[in-house]
């Protein structure tokens, strides 16, 4: 059975850093960023590659469709049991999707989602310091707040209730951040 932790928080919130040092430190893990799958899938300039683009470069979700397929890809064609997922859900109706294909998929437990807690201010200082594509500017930066920030008392509401919801603080250091979800995992797994 694959247990499959989430990462959601803000743009800048360091939830792939965090999942990528973790997967650094236990090689039995896998890690997958959904923004990272559709990057990768934009830059190969296929077909649905340029669809995606019209979508990620105004700061817009992509169609469910799209990312579920992604995320499902990459979580049946790992090798490994334990699954990091970051940036998703998104969207209350991504969580609702998830949920209806995990309980259609027997051998994949969503074992526990990781909120990354930063406030908008560090958030925007990371994301337009870092400057890693068109995305990254304040305009985009805005929109992708506002993305995030729309379903996210209902996303944490869902989640607490299924007693599966943490709040990380991500204001700390990387290792600080890293070992604190790092114990979780373990001892959940």
């Amino acid at each position: 059975m694959k247990k499959l932790f989430l990462l959601i928080g803000a743009p800048g919130s360091g939830k792939t850093t965090d999942a990528e040092k973790i997967v650094e430190r236990n090689s039995d893990f896998a890690h997958y960023s959904t923004g990272n799958l559709l990057r990768d899938e934009v830059a190969s300039g296929s077909e649905l590659g340029k669809k995606i683009d019209s979508f990620v470069s105004k700061g817009l979700l992509c169609p469910l469709d799209i990312v579920l397929d992604t995320i499902v890809k990459a979580i049946n064609s790992s090798d490994k049991d334990v699954i990091l997922i970051d940036g998703f859900p998104r969207s209350v109706e991504q969580m609702h999707s998830l949920e209806e294909i995990l309980n259609r998929e027997s051998d994949i437990e969503l074992v526990a989602v990781f909120e990354i807690v930063v406030s908008e201010e560090t958030a925007r200082e990371r994301v337009l310091g870092r400057a890693r594509g068109a995305d990254d500017n304040v305009e985009v930066f805005n929109n992708r707040m506002k993305v995030y920030l729309e379903p996210l008392a209902e996303i944490e509401k869902f989640y607490e209730e299924k007693n599966i919801l943490h709040k990380i603080d991500g204001e700390r250091t990387i290792p600080e951040i890293v070992d604190e979800l790092e114990q979780i995992i373990k001892s959940k797994i």
